[in-house]
């Protein structure tokens, strides 16, 4: 039973910001890194699931929204009707069939008992959806919806998905995302979280932009990497646009049934 878990989330494929917070003294001396999903839709998708992988036992890997798309482009499942995103099926052809087979088996969502703690729940999206939207200000009966099914036993909800960091409790229960760590939403900074006994806390590392960029852009082989990379990693949305543009997703403004 680990007594410490450091949560990372939505690396999307950059290995340099993965590699920063990697590097962080509370990351490296956890009893377990959880990466909650998103992880190879990006520009280095295999370097950075070689680099997780690597990790051993210290890392848990759970299912994001993108990571599902990544197999099912992969597999040659996808719908004519639907067009993906590009840098997701490029990164599907970039990658090898042990890479898809470890992406497939991942589970969504999963519960950790944290020592002195209780009974985490780590997700993407929310525990029943991974690609369903919940922001700091969703309303209680869209979380009670989100959360129906979940026993008492589960003291804290862990998840990602909308790269936006934030605490709150919901009917007693602590509900935390720990934002992005390759496509940070707010500050030039990678999100990420310490849980441990003592609690919860978002924790971030500072990233120098202008090298992430150039790294990527002279390691990564995708062809639009330079607008890709003035989209996510250069121009960084602010949390305002992030929750107007989240925010009709998660059921705002609907007449309740």
């Amino acid at each position: 039973m680990p007594k410490s878990i450091a949560v990372l989330s939505d690396i999307h494929g950059v290995l340099p910001a993965l590699n920063a917070v990697l590097a962080e003294p509370d990351v490296q001396n956890a009893d377990l890194i959880v990466v909650t999903g998103d992880h190879a839709a990006g520009p280095q998708p295999s370097e950075v699931l070689d680099r997780l992988t690597g990790l051993g036992d210290q890392v848990l890997l759970v299912r994001g929204n993108a990571d599902r798309d990544i197999v099912t482009l992969a597999q040659g499942h996808w719908s004519a009707d639907v067009e993906p995103f590009p840098i997701d099926a490029w990164a599907a052809a970039q990658l090898s069939a042990a890479h898809i087979e470890l992406l497939a088996a991942l589970p969504h969502p999963v519960s950790v008992d944290l020592d002195g703690f209780g009974s985490v729940l780590f997700c993407h999206g929310t525990p029943r959806d991974d690609e369903e939207v919940v922001l700091v200000d969703t309303r209680l009966s869209r979380w009670s919806e989100a959360f129906e099914g979940l026993g008492e036993e589960t003291r804290a909800v862990v998840c990602g998905h909308t790269h936006m960091p934030f605490i709150r409790l919901v009917d007693r229960r602590w509900v935390l995302n720990s934002g992005s760590i390759g496509m940070p939403y707010g500050t030039p900074a990678a999100s990420w979280a310490r849980l441990s006994q003592s609690g919860l806390a978002l924790r971030r590392t500072a990233l120098d932009s202008q090298t992430i960029a150039s790294e990527i852009i002279q390691s990564s082989t995708y062809p639009n990497i330079r607008e890709w990379v003035d989209e996510y990693i250069l121009a960084i949305a602010s949390d305002v646009e992030a929750i107007n543009a989240f925010g009709p997703r998660d059921g705002r403004g609907r007449t309740p049934a």
